[in-house]
């Protein structure tokens, strides 16, 4: 299976909540859609490429996540940041909504 839609289901399984709240996760969304409050958008940025011998010894793709929360608390940043090779790199707020940045290898 493709490497981007096994790391979809990993962050779909991140946000699963308890309670049942529906949490939603996309994929470079096209610019007019119409988001939940509360939900992950990640994208791809950049890769890490180890050679050996002249060759590909290694590839990662890194990928930034952004939480999207208007809890300023949310449980969700630790559950995003629990995820291993997963850096913490900003916060801000658009129109009340807390953005946490995070970079993530994948």
């Amino acid at each position: 299976m493709n490497r981007r839609f096994l790391l979809q289901q990993l962050l779909e399984e991140a946000v699963e909540s308890p309670s049942g709240e529906k949490s939603f996760v996309y994929f470079q969304p096209p610019i007019d859609a119409r988001m939940p409050p509360r939900c992950i958008v990640y994208s791809r940025a950049s890769a890490s490429t180890d050679h050996a011998d002249d060759e590909l010894y290694r590839f990662r793709q890194r990928y930034t996540v952004i939480v999207i929360d208007p809890d300023p608390d949310s449980t969700l940043r630790d559950k995003i940041l629990s995820l291993p090779l997963c850096r913490y790199s900003r916060h801000y707020v658009v129109n009340n909504l807390n953005h946490d940045v995070y970079d993530l290898y994948y």
